[in-house]
């Protein structure tokens, strides 16, 4: 149950990241209104909080591993959002990135 929760918790995080920052992206570089940069502000700041709830004690392994996270997301969100297709070698590259934040949170350690 607990890779559920940690899972969860990166996808949480990694959609105020990415969201947070496309708001402000959105306010400074294509004009949107003031409200959206303090939306975006204010995801951003909720993103910061969330990694803390991550059962994993070590900083250092947690964001880390959120990184890989991150890369994955930003894919998709780049897939859903920017409408681009990624080519294999995003694909082989995300798995590669995947098996990383696997061994990093969850191999068994003596």
């Amino acid at each position: 149950m607990s890779i559920f929760f940690s899972v969860g918790l990166f996808i949480f995080a990694g959609l105020c990241e990415i969201g947070g920052g496309y708001l402000v992206w959105q306010w400074l570089r294509l004009g949107k209104g003031f409200l959206w940069g303090l939306l975006g502000a204010s995801v951003l700041v909720l993103y910061g909080v969330i990694p803390t709830l991550q059962p994993e004690p070590n900083f250092g392994r947690v964001y880390a591993a959120y990184g890989g996270v991150f890369v994955v997301m930003s894919l998709l969100w780049g897939r859903y959002f920017d409408r681009w297709t990624p080519d294999r070698y995003d694909v082989l590259g995300v798995g590669l990135v995947l098996a990383g934040v696997a061994v990093m949170m969850w191999w068994p350690r003596g």
